[in-house]
């Protein structure tokens, strides 16, 4: 945890990011789940047995930045959670994660929820 809590501190918003060049196909990833909205697919540093990272096509930077106006993209993106968290068959639950700015660890700024599952995850989170 701590060199990403380390890349979230040196993290700047704006410009390209690997999550961009992930959606145009510049980075080679296998989705787990793709629709016109959004994708899915493992992160590559699992904090759980399943981890997986759901962003949206549409970039928005961080939560912070959202408007009035990304409320259909933010509600598709909980929706497809479920989804992605069915197909993969966390029945016995999941957690939904989305880091904001340095101090919540988000280290790249295209918005993108984590879900987290196939164990018992602990209480608090922090």
């Amino acid at each position: 945890m701590a060199d990403e809590v380390a890349k979230a501190q040196t993290a700047v918003a704006g410009g390209d990011t690997i999550f961009g060049k992930i959606l145009r196909k510049e980075i080679p990833c296998n989705f787990i789940y793709e629709d016109d909205k959004c994708v899915a697919f493992n992160d590559i540093n699992p904090q759980a047995p399943k981890h997986i990272l759901l962003i949206p096509r549409k970039p928005l930077a961080m939560l912070s930045d959202a408007e009035e106006s990304d409320v259909e993209t933010l509600g598709y993106l909980m929706l497809a959670a479920k989804k992605v968290a069915k197909q993969e068959g966390l029945d016995e639950g999941y957690r939904v994660v989305i880091n904001n700015g340095k101090h919540g660890c988000q280290s790249v700024f295209h918005l993108h929820l984590h879900i987290l599952g196939g164990r018992q995850l602990g209480w608090p989170p922090g």
